[in-house]
């Protein structure tokens, strides 16, 4: 990610950014916790791209470079926390379950960013602990980031999924196009990416959706615009990653 910008402290504050608007590549000294109210956020590092709705938040390492993309009208909450503090002794980016309570504790922390009364300080003292707990419950089930292939003929078979996540071709299939066979490809997702060719379908299926929801496209149709088979379908794959209906995304 070129001309990377440096901000000593990682500011906490909310914002707003219009659908399609960007926070290009920068880091902080600080650690941060970044969330989205509404909308879908995308966050970049190195280690590829998460893609999160209001159920998770992402916790940036101070000294990690990344971008923002807002998908959808994105309300942005920011936290940022001392790196002499370190609550959760991560030394990578990481998905966090946001529960009912860390999420209205997110939203009271950044209402006022300047305000520094005892009152916040207890209330950040009760998130950081939340954080500890989100961390703690580990990563089970949580979304994984998409990361970019190295290799030319996996990155070829990507880029296929990337523009039509419907595609229901088969890994065999689709390697033709991109002179390489099955068994190549696998061992190729497995060291590049940490997933199965099915389990890497599934969150490019995944994230795609988040950004349909994120415009108000209509479940059904995000469900067959993104391959699976019907909605009760689509409704129980997004149930187990993200904790919530894609209807419940939708109303928020």
């Amino acid at each position: 990610m070129p001309d990377i910008r440096h901000t000593p402290e990682a500011p906490t504050r909310a914002t707003t950014l219009a659908a399609g608007a960007r926070i290009d590549a920068h880091r902080h000294d600080d650690h941060q916790l970044v969330y989205a109210g509404a909308g879908v956020l995308a966050v970049t590092t190195d280690a590829g791209t998460w893609f999160a709705p209001g159920t998770r938040a992402l916790w940036v390492p101070a000294g990690c470079v990344h971008a923002h993309r807002a998908y959808g009208r994105l309300d942005l909450h920011l936290i940022g926390v001392p790196a002499a503090t370190d609550p959760l002794g991560l030394g990578a980016p990481a998905v966090l379950a946001v529960s009912p309570l860390l999420r209205e504790l997110i939203l009271a922390c950044t209402r006022d960013p300047y305000d520094e009364t005892a009152e916040r300080q207890r209330l950040h003292t009760v998130l950081l602990d939340r954080l500890r707990a989100a961390a703690a419950a580990g990563a089970a089930g949580q979304p994984v980031p998409l990361p970019a292939p190295a290799d030319p003929r996996l990155a070829a078979v990507c880029d296929v999924l990337y523009a039509d996540p419907a595609d229901q071709r088969t890994l065999a299939v689709l390697g033709r196009a991109a002179g390489a066979g099955e068994r190549t490809l696998s061992r190729l997702f497995r060291r590049e990416t940490g997933m199965t060719f099915p389990q890497w379908r599934t969150q490019v299926r995944l994230y795609h959706a988040l950004r349909l929801l994120a415009d108000d496209v209509p479940v059904t149709t995000v469900a067959h615009r993104c391959g699976w088979s019907s909605a009760s379908a689509f409704i129980d794959v997004y149930r187990r990653a993200y904790g919530t209906t894609p209807g419940s995304h939708r109303r928020s």
